[in-house]
């Protein structure tokens, strides 16, 4: 029976190389994405190596709870007519912004980082419960050793500095991952974070050359800091990919639940932050709150 993953921000970058490998391990791979062009190029990687299944694109803004809600809809009604399951969601959507933005008055890094992920997946449960086993992989960040670790509101105190702002919405979705790994033991629903590392990407090309992206403490060791970022963001996108295919689709990962993935692909401790179950709760309120699974 045919076997379906589904891989968000899947037209470029890490998510593509994710949907290429997904694809050379015998899935039809569904990729998300708000550009049709980029899509349709995607696809036609994906295609170009002649894999068992095409590929096919999904069009939805990540950025718009509406239309992420939208794209639920439509994935498990796609699935509920083939009668195939669901075996595999990767939420690769991730966005930092040097400058303070709203999407449908929340912070954006808060909304493309979490709460898209959070109420896609909330969502699409029950498809993914009824085509288990299934997985989860929720890509994570090491840019949560930077965040501040107080989730009473979607922002923090102080001011707005996009990296650590992208770390904390990073630390929200890793409480959650690991929150929703126990949720669903024993369901069949296997659920994993998977670490990239680092790759040159759209967004670590341009966001991480602008020193406004982190505190004025840092600023201060701004060329230190740059060169950081650099050495950490220079690898392929396909290297990047390994630790969610991984998540994805190793079978020693069979039975398992809760891991992270690092990014030599080995279970790796999780940050011990994202293990707080007072994180995971303030999470899962903030979540409910900004992201109901209906819309109002």
């Amino acid at each position: 029976m045919k076997r379906t993953a589904v891989v968000t921000a899947g037209t470029g970058g890490i998510g593509l190389e994710t949907a290429l490998g997904l694809a050379s391990a015998g899935f039809a791979v569904t990729v998300v994405g708000r550009n049709a062009d980029r899509g349709a190029r995607a696809v036609d990687r994906v295609n170009a190596t002649r894999p068992a299944h095409p590929g096919r694109f999904r069009s939805a803004d990540l950025a718009s709870l509406d239309d992420v809600r939208l794209l639920a809809d439509r994935i498990a009604s796609d699935h509920a007519a083939a009668g195939e399951p669901l075996a595999v969601l990767v939420n690769n959507v991730g966005a930092m912004f040097a400058d303070r933005q709203d999407r449908d008055g929340v912070e954006a890094s808060f909304v493309v980082n979490h709460l898209s992920p959070y109420l896609l997946t909330e969502l699409l449960l029950p498809t993914l419960t009824t085509g288990a086993p299934s997985r989860i992989v929720n890509v994570t960040s090491g840019a949560i050793g930077v965040a501040k670790r107080v989730f009473d509101a979607v922002e923090p105190p102080g001011g707005y500095y996009g990296f650590h702002w992208y770390g904390r919405a990073k630390l929200a979705n890793l409480a959650y991952t690991l929150d929703l790994a126990s949720r669903l033991d024993g369901t069949g629903v296997s659920v994993f974070a998977a670490d990239p590392g680092g790759a040159a990407t759209d967004m670590t090309s341009g966001t991480l050359t602008d020193p406004k992206i982190v505190s004025p403490a840092l600023r201060l060791l701004w060329p230190l800091v740059r060169r950081k970022f650099e050495r950490s963001t220079s690898g392929p996108a396909s290297v990047a990919a390994r630790p969610s295919i991984v998540a994805a689709t190793d079978p020693a990962l069979t039975g398992r639940t809760g891991a992270v993935i690092g990014a030599q692909t080995r279970p790796v401790a999780p940050f011990r932050a994202a293990t707080d179950p007072r994180i995971a709760e303030a999470v899962r309120l903030l979540s409910e709150r900004h992201a109901p699974l209906a819309a109002t």
